[in-house]
């Protein structure tokens, strides 16, 4: 097999629970990963193990077809792409192999989340990847991934309703 993976990390300020609940939901992937433009099939989020679902990369064209694999609130998820990577609408086409993606949740300090995110694909010995493979396992995109999650979470902290607060009439 050849295997190419790339991992990065952050330090969030939300706790691990809410960077769980944000990133493990697929339908908000079309909002923070570059490459993610459609999601189908989800079922009801939080997602167990078995769950399947599938996204459309940056044509609309090429489809993955996840599978939950470990569920562990909130130190771990990982997911699997089942068949063939980025198969036409039809079922046709693709590369034979398997992309795995992890997310780690860890807190190495009071009021820090360190969000670690590894995504790596397999493929048999002396099965070129394309170049829109090695696009999408870019550490830089994992970067851009971990920035888009910070502002929206960042957004529906700002969203969310603030206790009311009385003050004394003088």
């Amino acid at each position: 097999m050849g295997i190419v993976t790339t991992s990065s990390e952050t330090a969030f300020h939300q706790s691990a629970d809410v960077i769980w609940d944000f990133v493990t939901n697929p339908a908000n992937w079309t909002k923070t990963y570059p490459g993610s433009e459609r999601i189908g099939e989800l079922p009801a989020v939080p997602l167990q193990v078995g769950d399947t679902w599938t996204e459309a990369g940056p044509d609309g064209e090429r489809i993955y077809t996840w599978q939950c694999a470990i569920a562990m609130r909130p130190r771990m998820f990982v997911f699997n792409s089942v068949g063939r990577l980025g198969h036409r609408r039809d079922g046709s086409g693709g590369l034979d192999g398997r992309m795995t993606i992890e997310y780690q949740f860890s807190e190495p300090g009071p009021g820090v989340t360190l969000f670690r995110r590894t995504m790596t694909i397999e493929s048999p010995k002396g099965a070129p990847l394309p170049d829109g493979f090695y696009r999408i396992v870019n550490p830089a995109f994992i970067d851009a991934y971990h920035a888009a999650v910070a502002r929206e979470l960042e957004q529906e902290q700002s969203a969310a309703p603030r206790p009311a607060t009385r003050t004394a009439a003088g």
